[in-house]
């Protein structure tokens, strides 16, 4: 589905990002995942229709572009995403601060290295 001018891939994505694993007002991003370049909703719908091979972003890449504001557009890169306290730096309007719990899924962590 495209959202906003970006092709975003996943099960039943609606309008703003959302999926059918992850469907609350808040969820409301979407993720490029660093193995094939595509926007995703969550690491499930990845795991269901990407490339099958998941790697995390490098800390050395986290000044890409890697998230999608479902809300209006705007892309932040990882960097940004990281610290913008769950909420978009344009609309500001929240984004799931339980995303947290799987950012090791996207992003390489400290428990990474």
């Amino acid at each position: 589905m495209y959202i906003h001018g970006q092709n975003v891939l996943g099960i039943q994505v609606d309008s703003e990002t959302r999926c059918a694993h992850y469907h609350k007002e808040i969820d409301r991003i979407a993720i490029k995942f660093y193995c094939c370049n595509q926007y995703f909703p969550c690491y499930e719908c990845h795991a269901q229709c990407g490339c099958g091979q998941p790697k995390p972003w490098p800390k050395n890449t986290f000044y890409e572009i890697a998230v999608l504001c479902g809300g209006c557009g705007h892309e932040l890169t990882i960097e940004q995403y990281l610290h913008c306290q769950s909420n978009c730096p344009n609309c500001h309007l929240n984004f799931n601060p339980g995303c947290n719990l799987h950012a090791h899924l996207y992003f390489e962590t400290e428990k990474d290295s």
